[in-house]
């Protein structure tokens, strides 16, 4: 089963504390994973940041909205249990309970109102999906982000295929020292592009210290590259003794190029255009900062008297 969204999980989330009792948020994480059905792999699905399981983000945010609506209530950090209005409308026995359904509640339909009164402040036209979204705030953040990357990926790509030859040469230079390698940027610059033809040749430490080297060749193409390229290229570092290389290019590989590359000795690490995009992104080469933004959670902790 997939994991519900944080809508769908208000209504089970509310009958688990039917019971009356305190309930702590891992007790609540268990018994709601049980009664989806989810696999180990779902339960330890990560949000697109890495810093959060899926469905725990989902739960956080399906008491979240119960509690504004009066259902729940924290008893103590972490802990919460059902209050008088949640038994009421568990009597009722609703089919669904999602934030339609909770806007029949004054505090909910309030909180609800404000949120969209700064909205329309911050956005000429409202969206019309803001009350029926099945993502949670951190999800719809998450694939905003997504979303940006993959165009500026895009367009970094397009800029390197229009780019020159050696400018690409010193693309590749910066990000290869920006991730590490190459030593100091001069090293690196002395070893790569001895070679033209639209493409790098050259020997690159592998660390500072050059305990071990790796052999470079880029191609800037808007072919796919086949699996005859990575033979040749796998025939090059054996004429040069060499046992790693990295193969760049600005468009893509063959399927064939990948399955050569996985079934010989030689370790060869091949790298399509948007991965290389993505290791500029990823190491600041081309691209500039053009806005941080915190994400930031209450700290229980602060809140406790002694």
């Amino acid at each position: 089963m997939s994991i519900p969204d944080f809508q769908t999980i208000m209504l089970p989330l509310l009958n688990f504390c039917a019971d009356e009792k305190e309930h702590t948020n891992r007790e609540a994480i268990d018994y709601l994973a049980g009664e989806f059905g989810l696999s180990a792999e779902e339960r330890k699905e990560l949000l697109p940041s890495g810093r959060q399981a899926l469905f725990d983000n989902r739960i956080a945010w399906a008491r979240s909205h119960l509690k504004v609506a009066k259902l729940i209530e924290n008893t103590q950090r972490g802990v919460f249990r059902i209050t008088n209005r949640g038994k009421k409308v568990l009597k009722e026995n609703p089919q669904r309970i999602d934030m339609k359904y909770l806007t029949q509640f004054s505090e909910y339909a309030e909180r609800r109102e404000a949120h969209r009164q700064k909205h329309r402040k911050t956005n000429e036209k409202e969206s019309s999906t803001e009350t029926e979204s099945s993502a949670t705030p951190e999800e719809q953040i998450e694939e905003a982000y997504e979303n940006l990357k993959e165009t500026l990926s895009t367009e970094i790509l397009a800029q390197l295929k229009k780019s020159s030859a050696p400018f690409f040469e010193r693309v590749v230079v910066d990000v290869l020292v920006k991730m590490g390698y190459g030593g100091s940027l001069k090293d690196a610059g002395e070893a790569i592009g001895k070679s033209g033809d639209e493409g790098i040749d050259g020997i690159i430490k592998e660390d500072r210290l050059g305990l071990d080297i790796i052999y470079i060749q880029a191609k800037k193409w808007d072919n796919i590259v086949n699996r005859p390229e990575i033979q040749k290229f796998a025939g090059a570092l054996q004429g040069k003794r060499a046992r790693k290389g990295i193969f760049i290019t600005t468009s893509d590989f063959s399927q064939g190029a990948y399955d050569y590359v996985s079934s010989i000795e030689s370790k060869i690490i091949l790298i399509n255009g948007q991965r290389f995009a993505q290791f500029m992104m990823d190491f600041n080469v081309g691209v500039s900062i053009d806005a941080t933004y915190e994400l930031k959670r209450i700290d229980f902790d602060y809140f406790t008297e002694e």
